[in-house]
């Protein structure tokens, strides 16, 4: 990779793939002993067959180079400088491509290219989603202002370049930010989303959706997650932070019922089509604060859960959701974790009332020092009612 020694994404780029996953495992088992009480052996990290171009998601930024030509690429690790980006061994071989006729057609039409010292210029970052089963692809132009009759030209070009591309949007962000996407979108052309199968399940992913972005993992860390649940018929499940439902459908096939919760909207809405498309009728998906709905259903509803699944942000579970996991004891607790930091300190305060039966650590984000883990808790028998 031409850009690995500035790009800073790839961090373990030069290190032998099979080592990179023995450092992963090393590093959530350190984590647990300093930790958790329980000295639970980590299991050894999954691993990809092929850990190349595995990606379903491309954000670039667009800028200038030196002399004024437009580059598409990535920032320089803790910087704003713009690396050209030709081939990233992490994207999938068609984004790549796409990104190539993008910055083919920015120079056809002369697209004003954001500049964020001065706050001129429209286009800011390029967002290409595929669909790895489908082969469909969205485009998302994130933009300051609509560019209005070129941007039509654009989508024509783009489509007859690749055939793939099912959708072209344009993402509205007047911000001086460093979040991507702003909250308005424009369709271009297509749908306004595209799809993809994970499992034996067809799921729509809108610009704002949060989906795995690798594909190939997501179904092995979902399997793991659902396997090793123990979900039966009987069960009520929760799935918090639920996104657009793949773990809840996933579930739904075990499960007596199962209730997603999710913060954004958007999601919840892709969510419930999702179901609607998949023909999964035991799932109730609700929109709002986990730690709010969380209380309502057990406090107000009075629906208490057999198994819980939570797969939160970096930052982890608040406490009142601790707290209301610890104050109604499911017999199961499903956690994914993107840090296994804020997973071990979660875990520390679960392990009270609950046995650690298993940690895998899912191999998400090859060759970056990015981990995922699935933790496996069961209620201690001393506790069960």
């Amino acid at each position: 990779c031409n850009s690995y020694k500035r790009c800073g994404g790839c961090n373990l780029r030069h290190i032998d793939y099979e080592e990179t996953l023995n450092m992963k495992q090393n590093v959530v088992q350190n984590l647990v002993n300093k930790n958790l009480k329980t000295k639970i052996q980590v299991n050894l990290t999954w691993g990809m067959g092929n850990p190349y171009h595995y990606r379903n998601k491309l954000q670039f930024p667009i800028g200038v180079d030196k002399e004024g030509n437009p580059i598409i690429g990535v920032f320089a690790n803790r910087t704003h400088e713009i690396i050209p980006v030709e081939n990233c061994m992490l994207q999938s071989e068609k984004a790549n491509q796409i990104a190539k006729y993008i910055l083919d057609v920015i120079n056809k039409y002369k697209l004003s290219v954001y500049d964020e010292k001065t706050g001129e210029g429209l286009l800011r970052h390029i967002v290409i989603k595929t669909g790895f089963r489908t082969n469909e692809a969205m485009v998302i132009f994130v933009m300051k202002a609509r560019a209005r009759s070129r941007i039509e030209d654009i989508a024509k070009d783009l489509q007859g370049a690749c055939h793939d591309i099912s959708s072209i949007v344009v993402n509205i962000n007047k911000k001086n930010t460093n979040v991507i996407l702003g909250e308005k979108n424009i369709n271009i052309t297509g749908k306004g989303y595209i799809q993809d199968i994970l499992g034996d399940y067809i799921f729509k992913i809108s610009p704002q959706s949060f989906y795995q972005v690798n594909p190939v993992q997501a179904e092995s860390l979902y399997n793991i997650a659902i396997e090793n649940a123990g979900i039966t018929k009987d069960d009520i499940v929760f799935d918090l932070y639920c996104g657009i439902g793949t773990i809840s459908l996933f579930a739904s096939s075990y499960a007596k019922k199962v209730y997603g919760i999710e913060i954004v909207e958007q999601a919840i809405e892709d969510a419930k089509e999702n179901a609607k498309m998949n023909k999964v009728e035991n799932v109730e998906f609700i929109a709002g604060d986990t730690e709010v709905l969380l209380a309502d259903l057990i406090d107000n509803k009075k629906i208490i859960p057999d198994v819980v699944i939570v797969d939160p942000p970096r930052r982890g579970l608040d406490n009142n959701t601790v707290n209301n996991i610890l104050k109604i004891e499911p017999k199961r607790v499903v956690y994914i974790s993107c840090n296994p930091a804020t997973l071990m300190r979660d875990l520390s305060l679960l392990e009270e009332k609950y046995e650690i039966k298993m940690i895998q650590p899912v191999d998400m984000f090859s060759f970056t020092s990015h981990e995922e883990c699935v933790a496996v808790l069961k209620l201690k028998e001393s506790t069960e009612k």
